[in-house]
């Protein structure tokens, strides 16, 4: 009600304004809009005689258009002597001559504009706006630094210098501006980058503020003023951006020593690396603020940190060999045992922990590990709740079921409302999946299919459906526990008795719906023995045979991996990336394949 008060407000008094205009001035009006301008200058004539302030610019703009120059002139003249502070009217004057073709004289009205040009601020924001309106750049710009030279402590111009080479196309003058104006104030610096994206765009696929020019002109700076350290920052951000991170490493560095951050930055810097898979970088990273020595306050932060970007090389990349799988977990060992079982080194337990149980084959010591850390003082409920589920992982590996399915219950109570709670369900379903009970497995599994975790959401409707589909209309559940069975002896490192068993299924029951799953499963055995071919082998014909399936994205995005990482042919990967997109549009692998498609065109990925 109280809005619609406020337009009715605001149209009455609309309307009341326009009924106070004469007819005259509203027949003015109408004939200025539509461009008759003879028609409009036989009242304007009149209404400027009666109030020139008012009518004085539609009027001078109509005469203009006529080309009645001697009255355009006329006109100018007398504004001139009435109000000679304000400097557009010579702009006008100026405009009267250049139409008659006399730049001589329309120069020299530009000229005395300029000359009497006072230290008054807005008198200069008016001329230069004027010089614009004309397309007298070169005289706005003598405005503007006029300007300038009265009033560089309070008021720089820099904007609207930038605006002019903008307008003239001459980046290079119009970046220099901007950055002379964080020169002269630093805090400006997230205007300017905001001026800057909006002049020189920003790229999203090429990385931001991408123009090699704007890098150029940061570098020239940083050598001119290297005690500015805004413009290192500008310069780091920018190649950050970009994906440079080595760059970014090299300049970080440099204005770190400078500055004597103690590494703060290139802690900052590690962090990004890692989170864009630029393991060496990161590992550049810790390993310079760690040489700062043990008294550093990011000393510890920064071991942790290195200790962890090994970590996540070795099972993102998947193109690691025995002695790279080796070093991490020396590195690991070392780290925890220079800072002890506590809160910040939780999380190297838990990549230890995965290391032996799933790479190293080395599951008691990893037991005996966890057992040790969950019962020490000091660490948070959650990170135990983390850790049990590590255990309860490792001690399916050792085949002890129940003391696996006991941990997962006890975090499913803990947190049953919680991400956490929810994986701890999801895996208990497992347990039951693994040791045949599957009509509670799937009564389970239907209920995270709700799940706040897209992932484990999509992995219990994935394992739903294969127990519906295996089971079928017959109730037969012999295949299904032979695959079940199977399954768990692949994860408790018996692989060939799983493949083998595996393998039986497709013999004693051929064409069975669970043949998908097989396939997809030994491909995954083979993936990691480093059987490349027999895996691409085996992901091809889920894709060819059952690609409508469940497996059929995964399968395309397993390839895809196999090709980029181990195999290092891009640009199959690539196809085959670009395929899950047009493919699987749904599929929850969509975007990380957009991701990897786009880095290895060449795109800067952000």
């Amino acid at each position: 009600m109280k809005k619609q008060l406020q337009i009715f407000l605001f149209l009455f008094i609309s309307a009341s304004l326009f009924s106070q205009k004469s007819a005259e001035e509203q027949l003015a009006d109408q004939f200025f809009q539509s461009k008759d301008y003879a028609k409009a200058i036989v009242y304007y004539e009149n209404l400027y005689d009666k109030n020139p302030a008012t009518f004085y610019t539609p009027y001078f703009k109509c005469l203009l258009a006529v080309k009645d120059l001697k009255k355009a002139e006329k006109i100018a003249k007398r504004q001139i002597k009435v109000s000679p502070d304000n400097l557009t009217y010579y702009v006008d004057l100026g405009q009267v001559y250049k139409a008659d073709s006399n730049i001589s004289k329309a120069n020299d009205q530009y000229v005395k504009a300029i000359k009497e040009l006072s230290q008054d601020i807005s008198q200069t924001l008016e001329l230069g706006k004027a010089f614009m309106v004309v397309k007298e750049y070169g005289y706005a710009i003598e405005t503007y630094k006029k300007g300038r030279k009265y009033n560089i402590h309070v008021y720089p111009f820099f904007n609207e210098l930038a605006e002019v080479y903008k307008t003239l196309g001459d980046i290079r003058s119009m970046i220099n501006e901007y950055l002379d104006e964080i020169g002269y104030k630093e805090t400006n610096l997230q205007d300017v980058v905001m001026q800057l994206q909006n002049s020189l765009g920003y790229d999203d696929e090429k990385g931001g503020l991408n123009n090699p020019i704007l890098k150029q002109e940061i570098q020239r700076r940083i050598q001119q003023h290297p005690d500015k350290t805004v413009y290192y920052q500008f310069l780091i951000d920018i190649l950050i951006q970009q994906k440079d991170f080595e760059g970014a490493f090299i300049h970080s560095k440099a204005l770190d020593k400078r500055e004597k951050q103690e590494g703060d930055l290139i802690m900052r810097l590690g962090k990004i690396c890692v989170l864009n898979e630029d393991f060496e970088t990161a590992q550049k990273c810790f390993d310079y603020v760690i040489s700062l020595g043990k008294d550093n306050f990011n000393y510890v932060l920064a071991c942790v940190e290195s200790a962890n970007a090994q970590f996540e090389k070795i099972t993102k990349q998947k193109n690691y060999t025995q002695a790279d799988l080796t070093d991490v977990e020396q590195r690991l060992k070392n780290t925890i045992k220079q800072f002890g079982y506590n809160q910040l080194s939780v999380s190297m337990v838990h990549k230890l922990a995965v290391l032996q149980g799933f790479y190293l084959n080395k599951v008691q010591e990893a037991i005996d590990m966890l057992n040790e850390v969950i019962n020490t003082s000091g660490i948070d409920k959650a990170s135990i709740a983390e850790l049990k589920l590590d255990l309860g992982d490792l001690l399916l590996i050792n085949n002890e079921i129940w003391d696996a399915s006991l941990l997962y219950s006890q975090v499913e109570k803990a947190y049953k409302y919680e991400p956490i709670g929810q994986e701890a369900k999801f895996r208990n379903a497992k347990v039951a999946f693994y040791t045949g009970d599957f009509k509670w497995a799937k009564a389970q599994l239907d209920v995270l299919k709700g799940a706040t975790s897209k992932l484990i959401a999509n992995d219990a409707m994935d394992l739903s459906l294969v127990i519906s589909d295996a089971i079928g209309i017959d109730t037969n559940d012999v295949p299904l526990k032979m695959f079940a069975s199977a399954d768990l002896l692949l994860l408790q490192h018996k692989t060939t008795e799983g493949l083998q068993r595996m393998d039986s299924i497709n013999i004693l029951f051929d064409n069975h719906s669970l043949a998908d799953d097989i396939y997809y499963k030994k491909a995954g055995v083979f993936a990691q023995q480093g059987k490349y071919k027999e895996a691409l082998e085996a992901y091809q014909r889920v894709v060819d045979a059952y690609g409508e399936d469940i497996y059929g994205d995964d399968a395309l995005f397993k390839m895809a991996e196999i090709y980029q990482y181990n195999l290092k042919d891009t640009e199959k990967a690539k196809t085959l990336y670009q395929e899950v997109i047009t493919k699987y549009p749904g599929s929850i692998y969509t975007v990380e394949a957009r991701k990897r498609f786009r880095k290895l065109r060449g795109d800067v990925v952000n």
